[in-house]
C-alpha cells in the first residue's frame, strides 16, 4: 500500500511541475491565464474498518484550475490592439456566418483582406450594430456581427452658409460702381475669398468684392454705404428671377433693383452687369445692416440666399444649391456689430463655412465603451460598430480551447453579452494588450517546492523498496 501512496505523491508532484512549467512557458503569451494544480487526499474506509487507525491512500489531482485575475497592460501603437480592464471577454467566430462562439482576453487584432477585424487565428471579432448617434441597436449575442472597418470615403457636406466678420477701411477712396471689374483691383476697395463645396463635395472659390460707393458719399446728406458683389469660380452669384428688371440685368434674390445697385455697367457692359448688396454704416462705424436695391432692410443682416446655378455647377451636383452669407450680428452685447467700418486697414477677423469635401479614411478610434469610430480627412467621424463584451457566472467553468480561448459550458453558465463600462462589464483599452497574469518569481518558487515534493515521494518509494528487499532476504 505504501508503494501506491508514494506513487500517487510522485504523480501529483509531476502534475504540479507540469502546471508550473506551462505557466512559465506562457509568461509572454498575451491574454494567457495561469493555472493552478489543486489536490485532494484519497481516503477509503469500509464499514468494519477501524476509522481511528486508518491511514490515507495518497493524493489525487482534483483539477488544474485557471486563474482569471487581471493581467498588466502593455501599451502599443496599434489602435486594433485591445485590452479589457475588468470583467468580460471578447467574442469571436471562425467564419462570418458562424454561430460557433469562442471567447478570449487576447486582443491582438488586425485587418484581413476584406477589412474584417480578426485575431491571429483568423477568427472574427464580434460587435453590436449602432445607430447614427452611436447608440447600440441591440446588445444580444445573437445579434452581434463581425466587426468591419469600412474602406469607403466620408460623405461630403454642401455649403449652405458662410459666416463673415471683417472691418472695412473708413478712409478708403470711393469708387464708381459702374466701373467695377473683378480683373481690375483699382475698381474695388477690398476682396476676400473662401472655399465652398457643392453637393458632390467638389470645391469652388467664393470671392467677395467690396466697394465704397462714391454716389452715396457725395449725396446730401452723405451716407456711409458699401456695395458688395459675390463671385464663385469667377462668375457672379445671383438669382434667375428677371421679372422686375430688363432680362440683361439679373436681380439679387428676385427683388426690384435700383439702378445704383447694378454693378459694372460701364466696364462689363449692360448685358454682363451684376447686382450687388448694399451695406450701410453709422457715423461711429457700426454696421446698420444690409439693404436690397430699393433700400428695404434685409432681416438679420444676412446677404440673401443666392443660388450657385447650373452655369457654375456643371459637374452634376444640385444646381439649386444656395448659400447664405451671415454677418453674425452681435446686437445683444455692447461690442460693435460686425462687419465694422473703422479707420483701420481692411481686415477679416472670421471667415468660416459649413461645407465639407469628400473625406478619405485616415484612422479609427475605439473608446472605453467599445464604440468604434471612423475618422476621415475632411474632419468628420462616424460610428461604425460597438465591440461586444461577454461575461459568465463562473469563468472557471469555461471549456478551454487553448491558452487564450474558451467556450461556454454547463458549468460556466450562459454567455451574457453587453456594452463595456455598463453594469459589471469592464472597459476596453485601445492600443493596449493584456499580458499574462503569470508572476514569474512565484512560479519559480512553486517549481522548487514541487521539485522537493517529487524528491520526497521518490525517497519514500526507495525506502519502501529497501524494506521489501529486507523482508525478502530473511532466512
Amino acid at each position: 500500500m505504501s508503494f501506491n501512496i508514494a506513487l500517487s505523491g510522485v504523480s501529483a508532484a509531476q502534475r504540479d511541475l507540469d502546471t508550473t512549467a506551462n505557466n512559465i512557458a506562457n509568461v509572454n503569451t498575451v491574454g494567457f491565464k495561469e493555472s493552478r494544480a489543486e489536490f485532494g487526499d484519497v481516503y477509503a474506509q469500509s464499514l468494519l474498518a477501524g476509522g481511528k487507525t486508518k491511514v490515507g491512500d495518497g493524493v489525487l489531482t482534483q483539477e488544474v484550475a485557471q486563474q482569471f485575475s487581471q493581467g498588466s497592460l502593455q501599451f502599443t501603437n496599434n489602435a486594433l490592439d485591445l485590452a479589457i480592464t475588468g470583467n468580460g471577454f471578447f467574442g469571436t467566430v471562425p467564419e462570418l456566418d458562424s454561430r460557433d462562439f469562442s471567447f478570449t482576453r487576447a486582443g491582438q487584432f488586425k485587418l484581413d483582406s476584406d477589412n474584417f477585424v480578426v485575431n491571429s487565428a483568423g477568427d472574427n471579432l464580434l460587435g453590436f450594430p449602432v445607430n447614427p448617434d452611436g447608440s447600440s441597436s441591440s446588445v444580444a449575442l445573437s445579434t452581434s456581427v463581425p466587426v468591419r472597418i469600412p474602406d469607403s470615403s466620408g460623405a461630403p457636406q454642401e455649403t449652405t452658409e458662410v459666416s463673415l466678420k471683417m472691418n472695412l477701411p473708413a478712409g478708403a477712396d470711393p469708387v464708381n460702381l459702374d466701373l467695377f471689374n473683378p480683373d481690375d483691383p483699382l475698381t474695388y476697395n477690398a476682396a476676400t475669398s473662401v472655399t465652398v463645396f457643392d453637393t458632390l463635395g467638389d470645391s469652388h472659390v467664393m470671392t467677395y468684392y467690396f466697394m465704397k460707393d462714391a454716389a452715396a458719399v457725395s449725396a446730401v446728406p452723405p451716407r456711409n454705404e458699401w456695395v458688395g458683389v459675390t463671385y464663385v469660380d469667377d462668375q457672379p452669384l445671383q438669382t434667375a428671377d428677371t421679372s422686375t428688371v430688363p432680362p440683361s440685368v439679373v436681380p439679387l434674390n428676385g427683388a426690384a433693383v435700383a439702378g445704383d445697385n447694378i454693378i459694372g455697367e460701364s466696364s462689363l457692359g449692360v448685358a454682363n452687369a451684376v447686382v450687388g448688396f448694399r451695406m450701410s454704416y453709422s457715423n461711429g462705424g457700426d454696421f446698420n445692416g444690409v439693404t436690397d436695391g430699393l433700400g428695404a432692410p434685409i432681416l438679420t443682416g444676412d446677404i440673401p440666399s443666392i443660388s450657385l446655378g447650373g452655369n457654375i455647377l456643371t459637374n452634376g451636383s444640385d444646381p439649386n444649391q444656395t448659400i447664405t452669407t451671415n454677418f453674425a450680428l452681435d446686437t445683444a452685447n455692447a461690442t460693435p456689430n460686425e462687419p465694422t467700418q473703422f479707420a483701420s486697414a481692411f481686415e477679416v477677423t472670421s471667415l468660416e463655412q459649413n461645407g465639407l469635401p469628400v473625406g478619405r479614411l485616415t484612422g479609427i478610434d475605439i473608446g472605453p465603451d467599445g464604440l468604434v469610430r471612423a475618422t476621415y480627412s475632411n474632419g468628420t467621424s462616424e460610428p461604425i460598430v460597438r465591440v461586444a463584451l461577454i461575461r459568465f457566472a463562473n469563468d472557471q467553468g469555461l471549456t478551454q480551447q487553448s491558452g487564450t480561448q474558451w467556450q461556454e459550458s454547463i458549468l460556466s453558465g450562459e454567455a451574457l453579452a453587453g456594452e463595456a463600462t455598463t453594469g459589471t462589464f469592464g472597459e476596453i483599452n485601445s492600443s493596449a494588450l493584456e499580458q499574462a497574469n503569470v508572476n514569474l518569481t512565484t512560479e519559480l518558487i512553486d517549481m522548487i517546492i514541487a521539485q522537493r515534493n517529487f524528491q520526497a515521494n521518490s525517497r519514500a518509494l526507495e525506502v519502501n523498496n529497501q524494506l521489501n528487499q529486507t523482508v525478502l532476504n530473511i532466512r
